[in-house]
């Protein structure tokens, strides 16, 4: 019998799995932005000390992952599990990180729901008593992923004003059956969803559908409403993607207004830096998620959240395919510590 299962797509947490300790990295644009002082580790040079952007994105999950024990006062080997995952091809950035730690490692690819993806995995797998200490961790970084997924930087291709800057950080929690910290209550895992969007250039508009259909889910299988949390947070559907999803609400007779946030659009300073539509990738509800929100509610100056990652499913190959870009998000409550 599924106990904990709710509706559909959703479960719940009866006894609270806690988010123990968290840690961020970001890098030199990111930390210029107005959550700039809350991050761990901050670093001005694009490569991480390494020789490629690649390896940067290595070097990234490591420093998380590193801050991640010692503000948890454990050892690297005390941890059991790690979900990771990345947006480079197979993930390169995760499996080269944890490459002779010796720890478990299970691989994710969401996209840019990794984040809550790898969260909310964590979560199950320690309710579930499969693992009593498991570690989340994502990141993303500009240069490699526009090497990637667009054109090559040296290119100098013009960006259209529905573009998004890929956020270059790295965020990891650890996640605990017992412990002090924000508590993990409930989840709903997502549905990939495609409204025929093909612009890999307008991807906050790609994702609004899944992001929109896995908050009603939410809503509809836990018997809640936007006035049950402080904030609903998604990932990074940057400015545009945003307002679309408050008008896609508003149609279906849901308001979300005063309550909804988007990382893609508190990563960055709209008006000071020029990021366009605003921040994605893995890199930007993580930082978001593991730099300020979590402290937030630590603090208890937020009571309860509703943390939605939320992930273009695109690939080169789809694109240049002309195929449209499907959409996945994934809901995460989570409530104060205090």
């Amino acid at each position: 019998m599924a106990n904990f299962k709710r509706g559909k797509q959703s479960f719940s947490l009866p006894e609270g799995i806690t988010i123990t300790a968290w840690a961020s990295v970001a890098g030199k644009r990111e930390i210029e932005g107005p959550l700039g002082h809350c991050f761990d580790i901050k670093c001005r040079d694009t490569y991480f000390g390494q020789k490629t952007w690649e390896q940067a994105e290595n070097q990234m999950q490591k420093l998380a992952l590193r801050k991640l024990t010692e503000k948890a006062g454990i050892a690297l080997q005390d941890i059991g599990l790690v979900y990771s995952g990345d947006l480079l091809n197979q993930c390169m950035g995760s499996s080269f990180s944890l490459r002779g730690a010796g720890i478990p490692h299970l691989g994710l690819y969401g996209a840019c729901s990794t984040m809550a993806e790898s969260l909310l995995l964590a979560s199950m797998t320690v309710g579930g008593g499969f693992q009593d200490r498991v570690a989340a961790m994502t990141s993303s970084h500009f240069a490699a992923s526009e090497r990637q997924y667009r054109f090559p930087l040296g290119y100098g291709g013009q960006r259209t004003p529905t573009s998004q800057w890929t956020v270059t950080g790295s965020g990891a929690v650890l996640v605990e059956r017992q412990g002090k910290g924000p508590k993990v209550t409930s989840c709903t895992i997502g549905t990939v969803t495609d409204l025929g969007v093909k612009d890999s250039n307008n991807m906050g508009a790609a994702m609004v559908p899944a992001a929109y259909a896995t908050i009603r889910a939410h809503f509809e299988d836990l018997h809640v409403g936007p006035e049950d949390f402080d904030r609903i947070i998604t990932g990074d559907l940057g400015q545009l993607g945003k307002e679309l999803l408050l008008e896609l609400a508003r149609k279906d007779g849901v308001s979300l207004g005063g309550k909804l946030e988007d990382c893609g659009t508190v990563v960055f300073d709209n008006t000071k830096q020029d990021v366009h539509a605003g921040g994605s990738g893995c890199g930007c509800s993580a930082i978001a998620l593991c730099g300020y929100y979590l402290d937030q509610l630590n603090r208890g100056k937020l009571k309860k959240i509703l943390f939605c990652g939320t992930g273009a499913m695109l690939s080169p190959t789809s694109t240049q395919q002309g195929m449209p870009i499907p959409g996945v998000c994934h809901a995460i409550c989570i409530t104060g510590g205090k």
